[in-house]
């Protein structure tokens, strides 16, 4: 193979940069990432590009620093502007909670952006070749992934956001991470580093096969080759169909996004209506966005949680949930799904304190809210028809003698009855009520409940009014509560 060629081709196929573009290629003094840093510099006057090298010293391996010292003689040898920077990786994992290569990928990828954003670069090169390719689509395929992970990587993608860039995150928004040697196999690189003399660091790390990636590599593949000695091309080529697939859904799913799903701090919520028209892909495609959306940094979605979503979300009752990786879940309510770490809370009048007593004229903060409650005593002959007929779900007048003058909000408590308005006197339980009025069942032990001086319930407010406190021709005195919005 002439990787000149083919990297070329790459390039051009992919669209991966332009003539005159300036690209940080990250090189870690292996085979590849020299390789590659090799070939964009005998193609640099031909394409018009200027390099710049990125090497990070993770601080894992003994012989670590030799390795930057390696690249930096590299780069000052082939005339190249270099940064090279160590970091304390395994202090990094340990605080942060990450097993030891997924910090070392995280933190090098967000150094590789802080270069790209001091010099005024827009694009990053990697040097992940055609085997990495294979491997990653068989690792995709036995955690479970969907067709995104299945895809393998990208020749040219937006900066990964599921890393944790922090400070890098907006420096990333703008960039582009590209893969010139994806079709390139690892022979050909070894080959080519013999051809040219560049006599690459080796990682003995790779040989240990208590790492996943490197069980695949020098076990799995060589044992699936026995049974097709073509499975890598077979690997690569059934990627780039999903690839296509992919992006076939991927347009599906944000038109879908856009009209059904409603973005909040921490959560997404979905249109039930709108969900249950989708076809199942969508849905699972939609599902995965929203885990994507909340958690940057997380790699792998397990099908697992997924197809859990998707059969609450298709088949369980209004107040199921399932369980999603990194601490989310979803949430099924009467006409809502919601992904989350918690069920959010809607802009209602709600109680955070188990009892409340109300100042009669006068005005009732609900505590750690922006709603108060007004409650006032007037005479039945003030009383308009406009009012006794408000649509305002918080608004409510009723028979103030009935009532009491001793009037308490509280949470729902077991064993709650009231007579709702409207029902002709019949008892019936408040749980029993919220279930027919489709209360999401996250709020309603938030709900505030006013009660009398026995503790009974007189109006559930945003429902109903208790038949015995109702205005009647009898009423003399008018008691009004008005639930309003406010400053917190």
């Amino acid at each position: 193979m002439d990787i000149l060629e083919r990297v070329r081709a790459t390039i051009d196929e992919y669209d991966l940069f332009h003539a005159e573009t300036p690209i940080v290629v990250g090189v870690s003094g292996g085979p590849d990432s020299l390789t590659l840093l090799h070939v964009l510099l005998r193609l640099r006057d031909t394409l018009q590009i200027q390099l710049h090298v990125g090497h990070l010293d993770h601080a894992i391996r003994t012989e670590s620093a030799e390795e930057a010292a390696f690249v930096a003689r590299v780069a000052d040898d082939w005339g190249l502007p270099a940064t090279i920077e160590r970091q304390d990786v395994p202090a990094q994992a340990e605080a942060e909670g990450f097993a030891i290569e997924q910090a070392a990928r995280r933190a090098r990828y967000r150094f590789l952006a802080r270069i790209a954003d001091q010099i005024g670069v827009d694009t990053v090169a990697v040097g992940h070749n055609a085997d990495d390719q294979v491997e990653t689509v068989l690792m995709h395929l036995i955690r479970g992934s969907g067709l995104a992970g299945l895809r393998g990587m990208q020749p040219k993608l937006p900066y990964p956001p599921a890393l944790g860039y922090h400070d890098t995150e907006d420096v990333a928004s703008r960039l582009a991470l590209v893969r010139p040697l994806l079709e390139v196999p690892r022979s050909a690189i070894q080959d080519y580093c013999e051809e040219h003399d560049l006599n690459p660091r080796f990682d003995r790390s790779n040989l240990d096969t208590t790492f996943f990636r490197n069980r695949l590599r020098h076990e799995l593949i060589s044992e699936l080759e026995t049974y097709n000695p073509n499975i890598r091309e077979v690997l690569r080529r059934t990627a780039r169909v999903i690839a296509d697939e992919y992006d076939y859904l991927r347009q599906q799913r944000d038109e879908a996004w856009g009209r059904i799903v409603t973005e909040g701090d921490g959560y997404c919520v979905f249109d039930l209506a709108g969900w249950e028209e989708l076809h199942v892909a969508t849905q699972r495609s939609l599902v995965r966005q929203a885990i994507r959306r909340l958690r940057r940094e997380l790699r792998d979605i397990d099908w697992v949680h997924v197809e859990n979503a998707l059969e609450v979300a298709n088949e369980k009752p209004a107040g199921s949930e399932a369980t999603l990786p990194a601490g989310l879940a979803l949430f099924r309510g009467y006409e809502t799904l919601t992904v989350g770490e918690e069920r959010p809370l809607p802009d209602w009048p709600l109680l955070h304190t188990e009892r409340l007593r109300l100042k009669i004229s006068s005005t009732t903060r609900l505590p750690r809210t922006s709603w108060q409650v007004a409650a006032d005593v007037f005479p039945r002959s003030e009383l308009g028809e406009g009012e006794l007929h408000d649509p305002d779900p918080w608004h409510t007048v009723m028979d103030g003698d009935a009532a009491g003058a001793d009037l308490s909000l509280r949470r729902r408590q077991a064993g709650d009855q009231f007579q709702p308005l409207g029902m002709g006197g019949h008892t019936k339980s408040l749980a029993d009520f919220m279930i027919g009025e489709k209360i999401p069942h996250h709020v309603r032990d938030r709900l505030p409940v006013v009660v009398n001086a026995d503790d009974e319930v007189v109006w559930l407010p945003g429902w109903r009014l208790d038949e015995r406190v109702k205005i009647t021709e009898a009423t003399a005195r008018v008691l009004r509560l008005h639930f309003t919005k406010g400053s917190q």
